[in-house]
């Protein structure tokens, strides 16, 4: 997409987050939205151009750090809990409990069976959250192998963006395949009609925040939406289905 086009689009669509902020603030609506991926899939950058422009009193971007001992010794859910919106309020996880289903597991932070039973628990935990009256929508961004290489490698020699480095980030392309299969298992088990999986094909940045953005905004209701500037790309971001796993949509 090019640059001049993406500006453009993001504006409208800037316009439309912002009245959809004014009609579930005066509704005291609770939206949550959970955007999960490998690392450099582009969360940061794609909710960072969500919430430029929403009011931040009623808006919260979530992305915690290491668990505490604390942390460790409660619920697994209990410290996500806690920043779940209140009436009004606008809530993005980067990352969020599906860590337990992919680094976690991966790297060995966490047993056997505590990914069992996180996979068997979390639909239940969502569809507590989901009959309680908050909206859920939970995005999965999805680069290939050559593109997660490049934009690792963009980190480590950009001085600007060597925050963002970690030795999680060093290990994630030589345990491409482990990331594969646990995301593979997440989708299929947590992949339900209450809070179901959408994908987001993210190797090109500008189309996959417009395609994110839009999408997002079809599936909520508020006042005055303008639906010519609402055309989600069905190429770029589609709900899950496990023969995408076979056909090529997600890289393998």
């Amino acid at each position: 997409m090019k640059k001049s086009e993406y500006h453009e689009k993001l504006y409208a669509l800037r316009v439309e987050l912002v009245k959809l902020q004014r009609h579930f603030i005066r509704c005291d609506e609770q939206i949550v939205i959970l955007l999960e991926g490998r690392d450099s899939a582009g969360k940061d950058g794609t909710i960072k151009r969500i919430v430029r422009h929403l009011s931040p009193r009623e808006t919260r971007v979530v992305a915690l750090g290491k668990p505490s001992d604390r942390d460790l010794g409660s619920w697994y859910f209990q410290r996500y809990a806690e920043h779940l919106p209140a009436a009004g309020e606008f809530v993005l996880f980067n990352r969020s409990w599906y860590n337990r289903a992919g680094v976690e597991t991966v790297m060995g932070f966490c047993t056997e069976k505590q990914h069992e039973e996180f996979l068997q628990t979390v639909p239940i935990f969502e569809q507590m959250l989901v009959r309680s009256g908050m909206r859920l929508f939970k995005y999965y961004l999805d680069i290939s192998k050559d593109e997660q290489k490049s934009r690792l490698q963009d980190r480590n020699d950009d001085v600007l963006k060597q925050w963002k480095s970690s030795p999680i980030d060093a290990a994630a392309v030589g345990k491409w395949k482990q990331y594969s299969r646990a995301r593979d298992e997440m989708l299929i088990r947590t992949h339900h009609a209450v809070a179901p999986w959408t994908v987001v094909s993210a190797d090109d940045k500008r189309s996959a925040r417009i395609a994110l953005i839009s999408d997002l905004l079809v599936r909520l209701d508020y006042n005055d939406k303008d639906k010519e500037v609402l055309r989600p790309d069905p190429e770029i971001v589609f709900r899950f289905e496990i023969t995408q796993l076979e056909n090529g949509m997600i890289a393998p």
